[in-house]
């Protein structure tokens, strides 16, 4: 299997890009002109398998874009914000959401393969409104200022939006899963974790913690494990450390 990621440079997406590599899988890396992947994936042992791709997806024609994604079993986007005054609310605006939308119609091209697996990192504190969640008053509350004063978790819950509205369970040719962790954390190695179809807490009161590299051991466990992808397939899990 081929794995396409969008973000690879980012504090998750290099993590993602080392888990895949460790497992034997090839990475096509979009990597933002002016970015680089750190030194160790670039000499990864496995680093033939990795090939680099300069540019975003966004700023692909959709020609272009299709031939990148040919040939791929599994497409990632681990696409982000920076946290600064540019990268809040600076453009574009709906960086996640436009690459998403981007990439799942450069998949729909007709294809004879397996339908690809398309593997999204977001957030817990997005409700996933087609599973029945709800949340508290309170936190619904808190959730819509937030929307409205960050930008960038208006465009994590449109980004997950278009997999679980617009392309759906029953796509021919595509599969999703939206990965959501909780407030994200830095650590050396992959330690036990749990992974729910829904929050067992608050994202705003009582969030709990994920590691990035845990993020990234079970996005590549998705693309690797097909029982893993059967059970998780058209969901949204949530993804704690123990």
């Amino acid at each position: 299997m081929t794995v396409l990621i969008a973000g690879p440079t980012g504090a998750t997406g290099q993590l993602l890009v080392e888990q895949l590599l460790d497992r034997g899988v090839g990475v096509r890396a979009v990597v933002r002109p002016g970015s680089r992947l750190p030194e160790r994936v670039t000499t990864h042992k496995n680093r033939e398998l990795l090939e680099v791709i300069q540019g975003t997806v966004l700023d692909m024609d959709d020609e272009e874009l299709q031939t990148h994604v040919q040939g791929c079993g599994g497409v990632a986007s681990c696409l982000g914000h920076n946290l600064t005054m540019k990268g809040l609310y600076g453009k574009p605006r709906r960086l996640v959401r436009d690459s998403v939308r981007k990439l799942y119609r450069a998949l729909e091209s007709p294809r004879t393969q397996e339908p690809v697996k398309l593997v999204l990192m977001n957030t817990a504190g997005n409700r996933h409104r087609e599973a029945g969640e709800t949340v508290s008053p309170p936190e619904y509350l808190v959730t819509g200022l937030i929307r409205m004063l960050l930008p960038p978790h208006a465009d994590n819950e449109q980004a997950a939006d278009v997999l679980a509205r617009e392309v759906g369970t029953e796509h021919p040719s595509l599969e999703w899963v939206v990965v959501r962790p909780d407030n994200l954390t830095d650590q050396g190695d992959v330690q036990p974790y749990t992974v729910h179809p829904s929050p067992i807490r608050s994202a705003i009161f009582n969030p709990g913690q994920t590691s990035r590299i845990t993020v990234a051991h079970f996005m590549a466990e998705l693309f690797t494990d097909g029982e893993l992808w059967s059970a998780w397939k058209g969901r949204m899990p949530v993804v704690y450390n123990t």
